[in-house]
């Protein structure tokens, strides 16, 4: 009887594994490049409506209600999704319910934050936009609460104010009765740290998302960084309507989808889209996506 002994190099088998685990990465990334960029989300127009001077902003709250801004008259709009006019308020100055300058607006089923910038103040309104009260500390003897021309405001599901301060590059951070909690993403946060912040929003699970020039910067409610990521040019929108986000730069939109592990952008691509659009702002709700420019609003439904 004849016995045969055969030598086996581990390594090899070991090298061998490890390249086939970095193809299956490399197909996995493949085909998220590739839905990515090569099938985008594509949205057809179905209508639109609105007449506005110079919008700045807009929101929906889950009942349906559209509240834009208009920086040109200084006053809110409340509208629904049919186009009609429910609502209007504002004028220029510094009196309840009076604006200079409103960049952004956000709402919820029973409240609206309106960030009047050049007044230095976040006005809080009921759904009727009735004049609640004011969240105002540019000259407080504590500086960590100061802010000044904000340019956003957004509310968590515990009820707390999020305040973007552009005086000094930070979130400021109150109760829902104004009384201040903290500050965070100034100068001491390092690679976190805002340069320029432009817009934010917040989600379902109460993470703060700030557009930073091409970035995207994440905080946690807490004001802890979590994650920043990059996008193909300067964002100069951002929106959160359930688990869909938009993103607007000055001629693309992007969408992610937040219940997704990873927050990846999806462009959209807009199919008989009338021409010559000054795009502001855009969000998605109830699986069709509204388009701000800054004289009307234009509808897509998905196709």
């Amino acid at each position: 009887m004849n016995f045969y002994f055969f030598s086996i190099d581990y390594s090899l088998i070991l090298i061998t594994k490890i390249q086939i685990l970095k193809m299956k990465l490399y197909c996995i990334l493949l085909v998220l490049f590739v839905g990515t960029l090569v099938f985008p989300q594509k949205f057809q127009y179905e209508t639109s409506f609105g007449k506005f001077i110079s919008a700045s902003s807009f929101y929906i709250n889950s009942a349906g209600y559209i509240y834009v801004t208009d920086i040109n008259t200084d006053e809110i709009y409340a509208l629904d999704t049919l186009g009609n006019l429910k609502l209007k308020i504002g004028g220029f100055g510094y009196r309840e319910t009076a604006f200079d300058d409103p960049v952004d607006v956000y709402a919820d089923a029973l409240k609206l934050y309106i960030s009047d910038k050049n007044n230095n103040r976040i006005q809080r309104l009921d759904k009727n936009m009735n004049f609640n009260f004011q969240i105002f500390t540019r000259y407080s003897d504590n500086e960590a609460e100061r802010f000044g021309y904000p340019l956003s405001a957004v509310m968590s599901n515990q009820g707390d104010v999020y305040i973007l301060d552009s005086e000094n590059s930070r979130i400021v951070q109150f109760d829902i009765f104004g009384n201040f909690i903290q500050n965070f993403g100034g100068y001491d946060y390092g690679n976190f740290a805002l340069q320029n912040p432009k817009q934010m929003a917040v989600s379902n699970k109460n993470d703060i998302y700030v557009i930073d020039g091409n970035e995207i910067i994440i905080f946690d409610q807490y004001g802890n960084s979590l994650k920043k990521f990059e996008g193909p040019d300067d964002f100069k929108s951002i929106r959160i309507i359930f688990d869909w986000m938009t993103l607007s730069t000055t001629d693309k939109i992007y969408q992610v989808n937040l219940r997704e592990p990873e927050l990846n952008l999806k462009e959209i691509l807009l199919v008989d889209s009338p021409s010559n659009q000054n795009l502001v702002s855009t969000l998605i709700f109830n699986d069709k996506l509204y388009l701000l420019t800054k004289k009307e609003i234009l509808v897509f439904k998905r196709v």
